[in-house]
């Protein structure tokens, strides 16, 4: 296999891992798609270190996120979350048996379809300062000490932003789901 057709796979494997976690961190998929593309540049350049690493989507994920937090950092004023999903089902076909099972499930799907919706919306409410450890710590598994070390605060700062954006959460959700 050649380099071009090799890194091709490389990042047909890795793309939407890499996209998902900058769409969730910027809220702009235009944006999101320009630090994608800065990721794998930066992994062509070191693409024969990267090939056969056992840690290439912990590389991955830390580019990416070191990535998004410059970008956040230098255009604070256009920070938002959330705003699109990129579905990794979507246009494909599934089989007849899948198409059955999946209509039995209709409600259950439209519930959590509903309840991910309240929390993206509610996501996307929140103050950046809350928005982006929560994102970080619940979506990206990242643990407070990253946190705080990536954002260049306190710890105690990671810990009171997270709990106050959940209670926020709450009262959010709650009242979109009231409202309807």
């Amino acid at each position: 296999m050649t380099d071009a057709v090799e890194f091709e796979d490389f990042v047909h494997r890795h793309q939407d891992m890499v996209f998902g976690m900058a769409v969730r961190m910027l809220g702009d998929p235009s944006e999101a798609e320009d630090i994608a593309q800065t990721v794998f540049l930066k992994a062509y350049e070191r693409f024969d270190t990267l090939r056969r690493s056992p840690a290439v989507v912990g590389w991955l994920r830390t580019v990416t996120t070191n990535l998004c937090l410059n970008h956040l950092t230098r255009f604070r004023a256009r920070w938002k979350l959330f705003s699109q999903w990129r579905s990794g089902d979507e246009g494909r076909e599934r089989p007849y048996e899948d198409t059955l099972a999946a209509k039995d499930n209709q409600s259950e799907d439209l519930a959590r379809a509903e309840q991910r919706a309240r929390l993206e919306d509610g996501i996307r409410c929140l103050p950046p300062h809350q928005r982006i450890p929560i994102v970080l710590y619940h979506f990206e598994e990242h643990s407070y000490q990253e946190i705080a070390d990536a954002l260049g605060v306190s710890i105690g700062k990671i810990k009171t932003d997270i709990h106050r954006g959940r209670l926020a959460l709450r009262k959010l959700i709650g009242e979109s789901h009231d409202a309807r």
